[in-house]
C-alpha cells in the first residue's frame, strides 16, 4: 500500500473557474494542434494562468517546477505531467496566441466569460498602463513590420525613464472589474493616441448594441482630435484642467456657492455647456479630501517660490541702476514671475560716483548717481487661497441625458474608474509572474501580457461570482483579524486554503481511494458559495477515481 500526498491549496478554485468558462476549449478551437503534443495549447494556458495566479514567486520558464507538488491529474487529467509545461512548450503557445492575435483570441474569450457569467457591461472603463523593460531588444529593420509591438523608450507611468517599455490598453466591466478588452501598444504610444482609435472602434461596437452603453476614461480621452467620435458614444469622462472653460466652471461655481451634497466628502453644482460641438453635463464637484490636499500642497509650492525669490532677490539688491525708474521696472519683472508672492520696494538708495578712485575729497564733483533697492516680500494669501479653491474641485462630463444617467449617478460611475486602475495594480504586482516580461522576443511579450490579463479576468470572474453568492445567501468569512465579512478578496481567500491536501491511496486492487484533507467550515463555506467546477475538485470523499 503506498500513500502520496498532493498540494492542492486554492489551485482547485482557479482550475474550477477556468473550467466553468470554458477557457481551454475555446483555445484549442481557434490554436493549432499537433497530433503528438502532450498537452493543448489551451491546456498550456491554463497551466501559465495557474502559475500566475499561484502567486510562487516563479517566473514563466519555471513553470515545471511550480507543478512539481500538485496533483496534475486531478487538475487537468489523465497523462498530464508536471514536465509537459516545460519552457518549450509554453513558448511555442505564446507564439500561437501572437500568430492568431492576442487582442483578439482575448475578445473572443471575454466574451464568452462575460456571458457565461452574465456580467452586466453597459459601463466599461478605459485606461492605460506601461511595463518597463530591461534588455537590448535589438530588432532588424526587416522585422519591425512583423512584430507585433514595439519596444521603445516613452513616458514612464513605473517613474522608470531609463527603461524602454510597453503599453497595455485596457476596459473593464464595472460590474466587478472583468476585463473586456486588452490591447498592447508600442512603448512610445501617446494616451490621446490610444483613445482617439479606442473611441473609433467603439462607435460601431456601441451602435450595436441593444442597450445603451457608456465609456467612462480620464481626461485624456476629452481632445479635440476626438470630438468626432465622442459625438457619436456615450461618455463619462473627467475634464482637462489645460481647458479654460474648465477654469471658468469652477470660478463660477466657487462663486455661486450653490452646491448640492452628495455626502460628507462630495458636493456639485451642475451645468449645461456646449464644448467641441457637442452638448453636454458638467458637473463642477468639489471635494473636502481634495482641499485638503491642495492646503498640503500649497505650503510646498510656496516654500519652494520663496526659497528662489530670496536668492533671486538677493541679486537684484546687489545691483546698481542708472535710475530709480529702471530699479523700480526690475522689482516689477522680478514680481510678475511670482504666483504666490508679491514685492514691494522698501528703499531706494542713491549712491553718488565720483571721479576717479580712493575715498572722494570734500569738493570732488558728482559724476553720476546709481540707485539700489531694497525689496520687501509679502505672501499674497489670496492667490494661495485661490489655488486651494481651484484645486478642490474637478469637472466631470457626460453627453447622456437625465433621463440615462442622473447627476448622482454621473459621480458613481466615474468614481468606479478605480475597477481599472486595481486591476493595473494586480497585474504590476512583484508575485505576479515575476521577472517574466524579460522574455526577449517582443511577440513573446504580447502574448505573455494577454496571458497575464487572462489570470486577471479569471481572478475577477471568481471574485466577482464569490461576492455575490455571499451577499446573496447573506453569510460570512472571517477576514485577516477574525471580523465577519462578506466582499473578501479573493487573494484572501487563496490564503485561507492554504494546507489543503489531496490525499491518493494505491492499493492492491490496482486504483486509487482520493480524498481531500484539510476542509473546514470555513473553506467548505466558500467551495459551496463559488459552486461551478470548484466544487468537482473539492467535493471528494473517498470518490474511486478509476479501475
Amino acid at each position: 500500500m503506498k500513500l502520496k500526498i498532493k498540494r492542492l491549496d486554492h489551485h482547485g478554485i482557479v482550475a474550477g473557474v477556468i473550467d466553468d468558462l470554458k477557457l481551454v476549449e475555446l483555445i484549442d478551437q481557434y490554436l493549432p494542434q499537433d497530433e503528438k503534443q502532450e498537452i493543448t495549447p489551451g491546456e498550456a494556458v491554463k497551466g501559465m494562468i495557474m502559475n500566475g495566479l499561484g502567486f510562487s514567486n516563479r517566473p514563466l520558464s519555471l513553470t515545471p517546477q511550480f507543478f512539481e507538488n500538485l496533483p496534475m491529474e486531478h487538475l487537468f487529467r489523465q497523462g498530464v505531467e508536471a514536465s509537459h509545461f516545460n519552457r518549450h512548450k509554453l513558448g511555442r503557445t505564446l507564439d500561437q496566441c501572437s500568430d492568431f492575435g492576442c487582442d483578439n483570441l482575448f475578445a473572443r474569450i471575454a466574451y464568452q466569460a462575460c456571458q457565461i457569467e452574465q456580467v452586466d457591461t453597459q459601463f466599461q472603463s478605459l485606461d492605460t498602463t506601461s511595463y518597463s523593460l530591461t534588455g537590448q531588444y535589438n530588432i532588424d529593420d526587416e522585422q519591425e513590420d512583423e512584430i507585433p509591438i514595439q519596444i521603445k523608450h516613452g513616458y514612464s507611468k513605473d517613474h522608470r525613464p531609463d527603461l524602454k517599455q510597453i503599453v497595455q490598453e485596457m476596459i473593464v466591466t464595472q460590474d466587478g472589474g472583468v476585463p473586456m478588452l486588452s490591447k498592447n501598444w508600442d512603448g512610445n504610444a501617446s494616451d490621446s493616441t490610444i483613445f482617439r482609435e479606442r473611441a473609433s472602434a467603439l462607435v460601431d461596437t456601441f451602435k450595436a448594441s441593444d442597450a445603451p452603453k457608456f465609456c467612462i476614461a480620464d481626461s485624456k480621452f476629452y481632445h479635440k482630435e476626438n470630438a468626432e467620435f465622442l459625438q457619436q458614444i456615450r461618455f463619462i469622462t473627467l475634464i482637462p484642467s489645460t481647458i479654460k472653460l474648465e477654469n471658468q466652471s469652477i470660478s463660477e461655481a466657487l462663486t455661486a456657492n450653490d452646491w448640492t451634497r452628495i455626502n460628507d466628502n462630495y458636493q456639485y453644482r451642475p451645468l449645461r455647456v456646449e464644448h467641441m460641438d457637442i452638448e453636454q453635463r458638467w458637473l463642477v464637484v468639489y471635494s473636502n479630501a481634495a482641499k485638503a490636499r491642495a492646503q498640503k500642497s500649497i505650503e510646498g509650492l510656496v516654500a519652494k517660490e520663496r526659497k528662489a525669490l530670496d536668492k533671486a532677490l538677493f541679486h537684484l539688491q546687489a545691483q546698481r541702476f542708472a535710475c530709480e525708474t529702471d530699479a523700480q521696472s526690475a522689482l516689477a519683472v522680478l514680481d510678475k514671475k511670482q504666483k504666490y508672492h508679491s514685492l514691494s520696494i522698501a528703499e531706494c538708495n542713491a549712491h553718488n560716483q565720483y571721479e576717479g578712485k580712493g575715498r572722494p575729497k570734500k569738493d570732488a564733483v558728482v559724476q553720476s548717481v546709481q540707485w539700489q533697492l531694497i525689496g520687501q516680500v509679502t505672501e499674497d494669501k489670496a492667490a494661495q487661497q485661490n489655488y486651494v479653491e481651484q484645486k478642490s474641485c474637478f469637472v466631470l462630463a457626460t453627453n447622456a441625458c437625465e433621463t440615462e444617467l442622473s447627476d448622482e449617478c454621473v459621480f458613481e460611475r466615474y468614481k468606479a474608474q478605480s475597477h481599472v486602475e486595481r486591476g493595473f495594480r494586480f497585474l504590476k504586482d512583484p508575485l505576479f509572474f515575476v521577472s517574466s516580461l524579460f522574455i526577449k522576443k517582443p511577440s513573446r511579450i504580447d502574448a505573455l501580457l494577454m496571458i497575464m490579463t487572462l489570470s486577471l479576468l479569471v481572478y475577477s470572474i471568481g471574485q466577482r461570482r464569490l461576492r455575490a453568492n455571499m451577499a446573496k445567501a447573506q453569510i460570512t468569512i472571517p477576514n485577516q483579524i477574525n471580523k465577519p465579512i462578506s466582499n473578501p478578496t479573493l487573494r484572501w481567500v487563496f490564503q485561507c486554503f492554504e494546507g489543503v491536501n489531496l490525499v491518493q491511496l494505491d492499493t492492491h486492487y490496482d486504483y486509487e481511494l482520493v480524498h481531500v484533507d484539510g476542509i473546514n467550515d470555513v473553506r467548505n463555506s466558500v467551495i459551496q458559495q463559488l459552486a461551478g467546477c470548484a466544487e468537482r475538485y473539492y467535493k471528494i470523499n473517498n470518490f474511486e477515481l478509476g479501475v
